[in-house]
Formats: structure tokens, C-alpha cells, sequence
């Protein structure tokens, strides 16, 4: 069972993530869909669980909560009344401007799971540390996610040219941020 709850919105749950929780996050980690546009490099479970004791970030575990939720990715990874279905982590917290990461199952793409995870771990950025802005990082490939940063309020910083090597090719990396008074207006408006 993952972890207690960090917070919650109409669709979506973000939990702590929990030992138990780490085969589901390796095995999405190591598909294809996900790993490319992230970049980031396949891993076992043991380098798994040492990378994330160093850099420690705050990871949270997306899920999906009730009766009727699909099943995405098996038995050994589902309870009767949550799924699994991606992650957000907001890393650098303690000591500089957080920056959040994130990434979905494939399944739920293009359902807006992915925009409303990001928004409370925005909102959860802005409750519990005194920081004026967020930043996150897309590559340029990955318009998805793009939009996803820009329909939150999110405005393009800059831009690391040639960044890393990413499915066959160098890629920018398209570097965004959110400031905390833009985030309180944006709530704001919408009550």
C-alpha cells in the first residue's frame, strides 16, 4: 500500500512513496514511452533505491482512488481501490528553487491525470516551503509536456542547448518557471 496522503485533487491522489512502491516505479521507469522522453538512464532496483537515498527528493506516487479504477499495470502492483500511475518529485527544495519532475504511465496519457498532479505538487511547493518560484524542465521533443508546464502558468526561463543525448539525438532542454505570486493569481481567478 503506498503511502499517506500528501494531498488531494478530483481525480488524483498524491501519496508518499513507500519500499513497496519501488518495483512499480522501477518497471514504468524502464519502459521505453517513458524513460525516453525523460532521458533518463535505465536502472536496477538496488541502483534505484541508492540514487534516490542521495539526492533524496520529495517523490510522490500518483494514484487513482475508489471503485472502477482501471486496472493499468497488473496484480502485484494494484490494491482493490487504488492504482498506481505515475510520479512527481520536487527536488532541490531544502536548499534552492525546487524543480519538479514527472511522468505518467502511458495508459492515462492525454486524460489530464498529468496537469492535475503537477498543480498540487505546485500547490504543495507553495504550502510548505518559503521559496518564490518553481522551476521545471522539459525537452524541447516533449510537447506534451510543454503544454502541460504552460496551461499551469508556467513561462519559459531559457533554454540548455544540446543538453543530453535523448533518443537517438542532443536535445534541448527547455527550462520553465512559476512564480509563487503567479500561482496565488492564477488560483485566485479560478474561485
Amino acid at each position: 500500500m503506498p503511502g499517506a496522503r500528501v494531498a488531494s485533487g478530483d481525480r488524483v491522489t498524491l501519496r508518499t512513496v513507500e519500499a513497496e512502491d519501488v518495483p512499480f516505479l522501477q518497471r514504468a521507469g524502464a519502459n521505453p514511452e517513458i524513460r525516453y522522453p525523460l532521458g533518463n538512464p535505465l536502472r536496477n532496483r538496488e541502483q534505484y533505491e541508492i540514487s534516490d537515498e542521495r539526492t533524496a527528493p520529495d517523490g510522490f506516487l500518483v494514484c487513482l482512488e475508489g471503485e472502477g479504477t482501471p486496472e493499468l499495470l497488473g496484480d502485484d502492483f494494484e490494491d482493490h481501490d487504488l492504482r498506481r500511475i505515475g510520479q512527481v518529485s520536487v527536488a532541490d527544495a531544502h536548499y534552492k528553487r525546487p524543480e519538479l519532475g514527472y511522468w505518467l504511465v502511458p495508459e492515462v496519457h492525454g486524460e489530464g491525470y498529468g496537469t492535475e498532479s503537477v498543480a498540487l505538487a505546485v500547490d504543495y511547493v507553495f504550502r510548505q516551503y518559503d521559496t518564490p518560484a518553481v522551476g521545471a524542465g522539459a525537452f524541447d521533443h516533449n510537447d506534451a509536456s510543454r503544454r502541460l508546464l504552460e496551461s499551469l502558468g508556467f513561462v519559459e526561463e531559457g533554454r540548455r542547448r544540446k543538453f543530453m543525448f535523448v533518443d537517438g539525438a542532443y536535445r534541448d532542454m527547455v527550462q520553465y518557471g512559476l512564480l509563487r505570486e503567479e500561482w496565488v493569481e492564477a488560483v485566485d481567478s479560478e474561485r
